[in-house]
């Protein structure tokens, strides 16, 4: 299963270093099994999108980890490939960045086609530059945006609501930024995600340790944040999962809103037993994750 990481601050401009080489379970360590692109999306002190991403193992690009290192940006998107849909190659490589805004997702759909009608339908078909149905999900939220005049909120909603009704869906959570705004959706249940809200927290020191991603911020020690995350970073007791069908959005001013805005699962909903050997294999966590509480 591909990996995501969020991070908000809202607009307070923070040094994260994504330690991708170093530790022994660092993002360079899992991408010798998740090895099919890394990548890091971030909006910096001026609000301008940034993207960093090759099509290979973060542990085999030492030239990447040497620029995540040196980011700063008010809001940070990493992902880690596991390929399931689309060649190996940069197009492919999450996150995306359309209309001034960064995505990235983990799951798998099918019905690729339909949605590819229904882009050519709404317009924004030239959005997509690769073969993912990643790619695609980010263009039909994209064009769902644009009818409801900007708000991100409605159209994430709207558009998921399509894919709900229209298309095969085993899971879409998805992570969708601005400079100053972030917002999470985990549909259906399939696959986890969670929260951390840091938010005014005054805590000595800012360390997450994942065995897919590490992210370490020296000006996060006095700055409140909200982290997204495929799995748990550490010990802290708040973290907490994403409900099914729950949309997360965090402003400007950090303040976190949450809404199950799809109580219903797809109408088309792929088990596990649907999928193609490959496909399941890219879907489920190696053994040994670790997991909360539910």
């Amino acid at each position: 299963m591909c990996r995501l990481f969020g991070l908000h601050a809202g607009t307070d401009v923070v040094n994260a270093t994504f330690w991708l080489l170093d530790a022994p379970d660092s993002l360079s360590e899992q991408s010798r099994r998740n090895p099919d692109g890394t990548g890091l999306g971030v909006f910096d002190e001026h609000g301008r999108p940034q993207l960093y991403k090759e099509p290979i193992a973060a542990w085999q690009d030492a030239d990447f980890a040497t620029e995540a290192h040196q980011l700063t940006g008010t809001t940070f998107v990493a992902h880690v490939r596991y390929a399931t849909t689309g060649s190996l190659g940069v197009h492919n490589t999450h996150p995306f960045l359309q209309d001034g805004r960064i995505f990235a997702h983990n799951g798998v759909l099918e019905g690729l086609d339909g949605i590819d009608e229904r882009l050519r339908e709404v317009g924004t078909d030239d959005l997509v530059l690769g073969q993912t149905d990643s790619e695609r999900v980010f263009a039909l939220i994209s064009a769902a945006i644009r009818d409801r005049d900007g708000d991100e909120s409605a159209g994430l909603v709207d558009a998921i609501k399509w894919l709900a009704e229209n298309v095969p869906i085993y899971a879409v959570n998805v992570l969708l930024s601005t400079a100053t705004e972030m917002w999470a959706l985990r549909y259906p249940e399939t696959h986890e995600l969670y929260l951390l809200d840091r938010r005014h927290d005054g805590a000595p020191e800012f360390d997450l340790t994942t065995k897919r991603i590490r992210a370490r911020s020296e000006r996060l020690r006095v700055r409140s944040s909200v982290v997204f995350a495929t799995e748990p970073m550490d010990d802290d007791p708040r973290w907490c999962l994403v409900a099914p069908g729950e949309l997360v959005h965090v402003d400007a001013a950090l303040e976190v809103s949450r809404n199950v805005v799809l109580p219903d699962p797809p109408r088309h909903l792929l088990r596990r037993e649907d999928l193609s050997m490959p496909v399941e294999r890219a879907q489920h966590a190696l053994p040994g994750t670790r997991r909360l509480p539910r």
